[in-house]
């Protein structure tokens, strides 16, 4: 049974807005940020004067940082934080206890604990936060497109492969570049029939931005998936796809963001999928079959499509 939320605006999320917005804050504001995403329940009992001391900063950066957000009014932004902190209780009822980011005295069940943690909100808030409109988009688009380019750097170029195998197998052609001078050469020579998408948590990464301008201005539809709607890499897109990722320090883009990466391209995939349902499951069938009649060396009777 669903359980009731206790806030009448379930689309609001001003931790995870904070987390997102956190690159691109002034120093003066960026510190009230921290101090939120430290400790949301003591910094939601505190005053606007109160922050400011905190900070070090002055009220009119308290209240400049609201509006930011999207709030006219301090206590608003108090408000959803407890509603976002009860929530979350919620959410993470079932896991073990676990606060603080990963300390070098912490136990292996103390990191489990914090992994769990960090990667099942990075997963709820993304679930939260994910535009349906820019995600039908990006079906539609990769359904129609011709060729579709993918690209990314580090952790990201595995969340491109994985894209890449899963559009594969139901005979989608698609191309996951691991070299930058490749992506950048294939950019080159898209067109208004093919789809680029790129992939950066940080929307920052100067090889991956080059790649998806590089593909805009060809005509090819571009699409980022990313943590920061605001970013470098979403200014040369035509869909943007965002993520919510919480992430430790040990996170070199591979903890929190790349679990929350690849929810976004499972999403892709099934909404990819049923564009032409039939087709896609008779493909999945013959892959299947065919992977399991090659690791069978006893197996002699040509692909089975019932």
């Amino acid at each position: 049974m669903p359980v009731s939320l206790p806030w009448p605006d379930a689309s609001r999320h001003a931790l995870v807005s904070m987390r997102a917005l956190l690159p691109e804050l002034r120093p003066s504001e960026r510190r009230i940020a921290e101090l939120f995403l430290a400790d949301p329940a003591g910094a939601a009992e505190l005053s606007v004067n109160d922050v400011a001391v905190r900070c070090d900063t002055s009220t009119t950066s308290v209240i400049r940082f609201c509006r930011s957000l999207g709030y006219d009014h301090f206590r608003d932004l108090r408000m959803d934080v407890l509603r976002e902190i009860t929530r979350e209780s919620i959410e993470t009822a079932g896991l073990p206890e676990a606060s603080g980011d990963i300390d070098k005295d912490d136990t292996l069940a103390d990191i489990v604990a914090k992994i769990s943690l960090a990667e099942t909100m990075s997963i709820a808030d993304t679930a939260k936060t994910l535009d349906a409109t820019a995600l039908q988009q990006a079906v539609d688009a990769i359904s129609g497109a011709r060729r579709v380019d993918v690209f990314g750097v580090g952790a990201s170029s595995f969340v491109g492969l994985d894209l890449q195998q899963k559009l594969t197998r139901i005979g989608r052609t698609v191309l996951n570049w691991s070299s930058t001078h490749s992506a950048w050469t294939s950019a080159a020579t898209l067109d208004t029939g093919t789809v680029a998408l790129a992939i950066s948590h940080s929307g920052t990464t100067s090889d991956t931005v080059m790649f998806l301008e590089m593909a805009h201005d060809s005509g090819a539809t571009t699409i980022a998936l990313t943590n920061h709607a605001r970013s470098t890499l979403a200014a040369h897109a035509d869909i943007v796809l965002t993520t919510a990722a919480r992430e430790t320090g040990f996170r070199s883009g591979a903890l929190g963001s790349r679990i929350a990466q690849l929810m976004v391209v499972d999403c892709l995939f099934i909404g990819v999928a049923q564009t032409n349902y039939e087709q896609s499951m008779n493909a999945i069938r013959r892959t299947y079959a065919a992977t399991h009649r090659l690791s069978d060396p006893r197996a002699t009777r040509p692909f089975d499509d019932t």
